[in-house]
């Protein structure tokens, strides 16, 4: 969400003295310019903190809503009744999705949230989250496109050992979301669970597939989603040294001294309406 440049606009003069005359004035109205675009500045940069916030800071702050989603697909006859939970068939999806549009929710992304949270950065009317677990490629196929209709945007958090399998997004696809606007995070190479890590896992759930992802992307890959929500106090630290900025549990109870390290996500289960999940949002987050 980078400012784009402005264009540069050239007019031929008419006369000798307009030219002279819109000279001077172009020259009043730029140092106007200038003047007020300083100011302008000046206020934005007032407004946000240059101190990042303490961890007791970040959790006084309120929360913003983020949802995680993991299968989008219909039920078969073979899936639990739990699995209905991560488990969301289409019509669900786009009904749920609209209903935020609808809602007046703005989608955001990892680093606003972040900068929220750390130096106070403005958000648009109400934020909200949208993320997906696991590389499925039904959150290609059905997710990212039903987010296209509502202009809405994506944090898509990749397992990188099923990338092109089937029933997995492509590295094609992977780069194609990102080249698109959304976030391509990390969700270790294999969904091992992170409070069970040895020391030789930094490597391969966390560094390597922060590389893959990198080389995919060709961007920085710095959040991170817990496979199973579960975190683990003693090494949320560790995950700042391998150069994530934040991470992602589920429901659980944020960690009081790393709090951007245990950001709260909910599930939006298969079997919601959309008026469950406007209710769930709104008691979930306050």
């Amino acid at each position: 969400m980078k400012s784009t440049l402005l264009k540069v606009a050239a007019f031929s003069a008419l006369s000798l003295s307009a030219c002279v005359g819109n000279s001077q004035a172009g020259k009043e109205n730029a140092v106007a310019a200038d003047v007020s675009a300083s100011a302008s500045t000046s206020v934005v940069k007032d407004s946000l903190s240059s101190k990042p916030a303490t961890a007791a800071e970040v959790i006084a702050k309120k929360e913003v809503p983020v949802l995680c989603y993991h299968q989008i697909r219909d039920w078969k006859a073979s899936d639990s009744k739990r699995a209905h939970d991560d488990i969301i068939p289409p019509a669900n999806f786009s009904q749920h999705i609209k209903m935020l549009a609808d809602s007046g929710y703005h989608t955001i992304l990892p680093d606003e949230l972040y900068d929220y949270l750390n130096y106070g950065k403005k958000l648009p009317e109400k934020p909200i989250m949208i993320t997906f677990d696991d590389t499925d490629l039904d959150q290609y196929t059905v997710g990212a496109k039903e987010l296209k209709k509502h202009g809405f945007k994506g944090v898509f958090f990749i397992m990188t050992v099923s990338i092109g399998r089937p029933r997995y997004m492509s590295k094609a696809q992977i780069k194609e979301l990102s080249d698109e606007g959304h976030v391509i995070a990390s969700h270790t190479w294999n969904h091992k669970n992170f409070a069970q890590f040895t020391d030789e896992d930094w490597e391969i759930q966390i560094d390597k597939p922060t590389k893959t992802l990198e080389t995919i992307t060709g961007k920085k890959v710095e959040y991170f989603a817990y496979p199973y929500g579960v975190s683990k106090a003693e090494n949320l630290h560790k995950l700042k040294e391998h150069g994530f900025k934040a991470a992602f549990i589920l429901s659980t109870k944020r960690d009081p001294n790393y709090p951007l390290f245990t950001i709260r996500r909910i599930i939006d289960p298969g079997t919601y309406t959309a008026r469950n999940l406007y209710n769930s949002i709104n008691k979930s987050f306050k």
